[in-house]
C-alpha cells in the first residue's frame, strides 16, 4: 500500500533496498501486510549446503536469548516510542525555555522560530534518507514557537497550557486505544481525502492569519467560530495520527530499518503539535468570556 500520508508517502520512505520487503512488494489479496516477510527467505529455508534444522537446532534457536530492539537492524516499536519520546522531550525542554526567557508579548522570535521549523520539516520529508539531527531541530524550533503562544494565552487565560496539554493527551490515548481494539484502519482512499482535507484546512487558517495581520480576516481564536474551527482541527489531527499507527504498524511488519523509526517520530510529532495547537483554539475560544 501506497501511503497518502504527507510524512510517510514520500518515496523511499519506510521501504527497504532491494532484496527486503516493502510497501510496493507483491502483495498477496486479503493479507493486511502482503506476503509473508518470512516466505522464501533465509528464515525459512535452511543454509546453502545443509540440509532441514534438527530437532536440537530447533529448540537451541527458539530457546535462545530475544533480540533487543534494534538488534536486528529493523525497526521495532520499541524504536518508535524511544525516538518520539527524545523528540517530545526536546521540544518540551526548548517550549519551557521559551516560556521562562521571551517576553510573553513579543512574537517576533517566536514566529521567526516557527517559519525556520516550517523549512527543515519541509526538508526532512523530502530528502531520501531520515536525518535525526534535523528532526531534533525541528522539535527544538516547534518548541519555541508553542512556549512563547502558549505563555501568551496562559496569561490571558489562566490553566489553559494544563488544559490543553491533558486535552492533547487524551486524543492520543483514545486514539491508541481504537486503534489497538482494532476498531480504526486507515485505507488508501481514505488517507488521501483526510490529507486533502487538512492541507485544505492549513491554507484557509493561513490565508485569514495573514489577512488579519493586515487588519482583516476573521478572528479564529474566539466564539463559535473558534470553537467550530477548534473541533474541526482536533478531528483532522486525530485522523492523522491513526494514520501515523497505521503505518507505523506496516513499516515494523515490513521489516523497515531502523532508522526509520526517526520517521515515524517525525510523523507523529507533527500530529500532537496540530492537535496540541487546535486545543489551545478551542479552549480560548471556550473561555472567551473569562
Amino acid at each position: 500500500m501506497r501511503s497518502s500520508n504527507p510524512v510517510f508517502s514520500r518515496e523511499g520512505s519506510f521501504t527497504r533496498d532491494s532484496g527486503y520487503a516493502g510497501f510496493g512488494a507483491n502483495q498477496q489479496a486479503g493479507a493486511p501486510y502482503g506476503h509473508n516477510p518470512y516466505a522464501g527467505t533465509q528464515y525459512a529455508q535452511p543454509a546453502p549446503g545443509q540440509g532441514p534444522m534438527t530437532d536440537e537446532q530447533l529448540y537451541q534457536m527458539y530457546n535462545g536469548p530475544t533480540a533487543g530492539p534494534g538488534a536486528t537492524g529493523r525497526m521495532t516499536l520499541d524504536d518508535v516510542v524511544a525516538r518520539t519520546a527524545m523528540s517530545l522531550l526536546v521540544l518540551v525542554a526548548s517550549g519551557a525555555a521559551a516560556w521562562l526567557l521571551l517576553p510573553y508579548k513579543n512574537f517576533g522570535f517566536a514566529v521567526g522560530a516557527s517559519l525556520i521549523a516550517l523549512v527543515v520539516g519541509l526538508v526532512i520529508q523530502f530528502k531520501s534518507k531520515i536525518s535525526p539531527t534535523l528532526v531534533l531541530v525541528y522539535a527544538a524550533l516547534e518548541g519555541v514557537f508553542l512556549g512563547a503562544l502558549t505563555h501568551f494565552l496562559n496569561v490571558l487565560y489562566e490553566g489553559i497550557a494544563v488544559q490543553a496539554v491533558l486535552g492533547t493527551a487524551l486524543v492520543f490515548g483514545a486514539m491508541l486505544v481504537a486503534f489497538k481494539s482494532g476498531r480504526f484502519r486507515v485505507s488508501a482512499k481514505a488517507a488521501r481525502i483526510g490529507v486533502a482535507v487538512g492541507l485544505a484546512f492549513s491554507v484557509l487558517l493561513l490565508i485569514n492569519c495573514v489577512a488579519w495581520a493586515f487588519g482583516g480576516g476573521l478572528n479564529t481564536w474566539g466564539g463559535p467560530l473558534g470553537v467550530g474551527i477548534g473541533l474541526v482541527g482536533i478531528g483532522i489531527g486525530a485522523f492523522f495520527l491513526a494514520m501515523d499507527f497505521t503505518e507505523i504498524e506496516h513499516a515494523i511488519a515490513q521489516g523497515v530499518p531502523q532508522e526509520e523509526s526517526w520517521r515515524a517520530a517525525f510523523g507523529l510529532t507533527l500530529s500532537l503539535v496540530w492537535i496540541y495547537i487546535e486545543m489551545l483554539r478551542l479552549i480560548a475560544s471556550l473561555r472567551g468570556d473569562d
